[in-house]
């Protein structure tokens, strides 16, 4: 896949080069066209084996106490999340446009997430979530699919920031011609050096991230015309400021 730096590079030489846009358009048209190929062949027979791991499983309970059985299966699952992962920010550039309401879909976000809090809840942990979403926001034209799948990760990026104890705030509000909206939690933070790499693919500090999910969601993002920022400090927390044009 090309890199933020790669596209923009390309977009810069088509407006200093108009007479390149053909060449360059068959050139990222055919880009796409591999990766998403790639993509297809791997995943469709990994996906077989990976379904294959768990009938054996199933009728041979006594593979779960192999020492390198479950790591297997995880290492499988893991190699179709990423290739699943590769496929959408291939094809994120793709937005089925619709006319909806950006409160309802922010508080039904909320909701889930609430939900799966509760769901998880342990003596363990204690995470305060909570979120404020004004009813002047309006309706909005863009991808719902795709704005929900953004809210969710940064909602569920925060919760794994946070071992034991914090809180988790969703916000939201408009201002002129633009709807902020941001996810702000008490987490680990991000190290300084770490900062300016969080949008870049495959990059993660998760032990089973892919490292995929904030690259998409800036992909999303700049594909509705907004912008994805982060202010972060370690042991302090982090937040992410999303900013859409109305």
């Amino acid at each position: 896949m090309l890199h933020n730096i790669d596209s923009d590079t390309l977009n810069n030489l088509i407006k200093e080069n108009p007479a390149a846009e053909e060449v360059i358009s068959k050139l990222l048209e055919n880009h796409h066209q591999i990766i998403s190929f790639l993509t297809h062949e791997i995943r469709n027979p990994l996906t077989l084996v990976f379904s294959s791991l768990q009938i054996l499983e199933a009728q041979n309970p006594e593979l779960k106490k192999l020492s390198r059985w479950t790591q297997i299966c995880d290492d499988v699952d893991f190699m179709r999340c990423i290739l699943n992962d590769v496929s959408t920010i291939n094809s994120s550039g793709k937005l089925n446009i619709d006319t909806f309401s950006l409160e309802k879909l922010l508080k039904a976000t909320a909701l889930s997430f609430a939900v799966s809090l509760d769901n998880e809840e342990s003596e363990d942990t204690d995470i305060e979530f909570t979120s404020y979403i004004p009813e002047n926001i309006g309706d909005f034209t863009g991808d719902k699919t795709r704005l929900k799948e953004v809210f969710l990760n940064l909602l569920i990026n925060a919760r794994q920031s946070i071992e034991k104890e914090g809180f988790i705030r969703l916000e939201a509000k408009r201002e002129k011609q633009h709807i902020i909206i941001s996810c702000t939690d008490s987490g680990c933070g991000i190290p300084p050096e770490r900062l300016s790499e969080v949008f870049d693919s495959f990059v993660t500090t998760k032990k089973k991230g892919t490292g995929l999910g904030l690259a998409l969601s800036k992909t999303f993002i700049e594909g509705h015309g907004g912008t994805i920022d982060v202010v972060s400090k370690v042991d302090c927390g982090t937040k992410f400021t999303i900013t859409l044009p109305v």
